[in-house]
């Protein structure tokens, strides 16, 4: 064995034990149409002060992306949909209802003066987290800017141990506590019978900031679960067959080139799944289909090369000078036809939204691991059967007898 082949033999298997890893350490993160969840159309309404307009809803949804990144919800899809609504898919949501509520707010929180006045708003608050109060309870801690601190110190001055302050979150009392000290930090701390998922929802209402215009909820379509797992078995029977037909045929079409194609292709395989779940991607029916397409480029590639060595072996070269020459040749138009279906992709990927940009993205890494598993993969394990005894091994190419030059 050459030495440079078995340094890339050793990289190959490094490379191999790493996704096999990230494969069995990491869980895979499955879509909405996967896994079940909800999908929430929301149309945003104008107001007597403002109007919707293409800024103003990007407003919105970059405040929903916000409100939903706190959830923790895996992946969620946030997209417009003409020129009012914003789609919200959360895949994996249990409390619905919950999630809902928390991304459709609007959350205008008000600070108001016993005679029920605003004093000042959320606009000048500068954070919000959850906490506990004096006796262990769920509570929502806020901080103010400077102007709302000086705001609520006087506030708390004006009306120390006499009256109580209402907090207001879109027209609902949350608290109205006596003061009892003056507070001049701007710090306080909303108190209340508060789950902790209440509480940690006001939270994150607060902190991702208030929606510049009503959200109305128009749809709210539930997806339930087992049509995600009837998929997910459709897809896993499609993609077996669909294998199991392709490297059936290489063997018989290829004999030995065809066999190492096929030990390639489930090093691709293993490969394209340990950098989708390393990457944490979310895995939906559009990137399946990426995903079983791009199989087939990646036999495709081994086809384009192992056509040019048969060439190259029936012009009478040995097997050696074959499959490097067959190699150089076969390099060029695997590069070009690559490229090209590359640049689909990322023009997919920039200009799509949801299962078109998911499709796109497993798509474009299956070009990338399949070009290294074509030129890499399978050339380093032929070489290494080849360069044990070429001339016996020439037999297995499919090619019949050949002269020898």
């Amino acid at each position: 064995m050459r030495r440079g082949n078995g340094w890339r033999l050793l990289g190959i298997c490094l490379v191999v034990a790493v996704a096999v890893a990230v494969l069995y350490t990491t869980p895979v993160r499955w879509g909405l149409d996967l896994q079940g969840g909800v999908q929430v159309v929301l149309e945003a309404q104008d107001t007597d002060s403002v109007r919707v307009t293409d800024s103003v809803l990007e407003r919105a949804q970059a405040i929903i992306e916000r409100r939903v990144n706190a959830l923790g919800v895996a992946e969620p899809v946030i997209q417009r949909q003409g020129d009012r609504r914003i789609i919200v898919e959360l895949p994996g949501v249990h409390d619905q209802e919950q999630a809902i509520q928390t991304i459709g707010k609007t959350a205008l929180l008000e600070f108001k003066d016993p005679a029920g006045n605003t004093v000042f708003t959320g606009a000048q608050l500068r954070g919000a987290t959850l906490t506990n109060d004096e006796y262990g309870r769920p509570a929502v801690a806020i901080e103010l800017n400077r102007e709302g601190a000086a705001q609520f110190a006087q506030l708390t001055a004006r009306y120390l141990y006499t009256s109580p302050l209402p907090i207001v979150l879109d027209g609902e009392v949350l608290v109205a506590p006596v003061p009892q000290s003056v507070i001049n930090d701007g710090r306080a701390v909303i108190t209340g019978n508060f789950t902790l998922e209440e509480a940690r929802s006001i939270a994150i209402l607060l902190q991702s900031g208030a929606l510049p215009v009503p959200l109305e909820v128009m749809e709210v379509r539930n997806v339930g679960p087992a049509l995600g797992r009837e998929s997910v078995q459709k897809s896993l029977v499609a993609g077996v067959i669909g294998i199991a037909l392709v490297a059936a045929y290489m063997i018989l079409y290829y004999r030995l080139p065809g066999g190492v194609a096929d030990v390639a292709l489930a090093i691709y395989v293993v490969l394209l799944l340990g950098l989708l779940v390393g990457l944490r991607a979310t895995l939906t029916l559009p990137g399946l289909a990426g995903f079983v397409l791009s199989i087939g480029m990646a036999v495709d590639a081994n086809v384009i090369i192992f056509e040019r060595v048969k060439e190259e072996l029936r012009a009478g070269k040995r097997l050696r000078a074959s499959l490097d020459s067959g190699w150089k040749r076969a390099f060029v138009a695997i590069f070009d036809a690559n490229v090209t279906t590359l640049i689909s992709a990322l023009i997919l990927m920039y200009f799509g939204t949801g299962p078109v940009r998911g499709f796109a993205v497993t798509l474009a890494l299956g070009i990338l691991v399949s070009m290294f598993t074509a030129i890499v993969v399978t050339r380093t394990l032929l070489s290494v059967l080849v360069d044990r005894n070429p001339d016996r091994f020439v037999r297995y190419f499919g090619v019949g007898e050949v002269p020898v030059r």
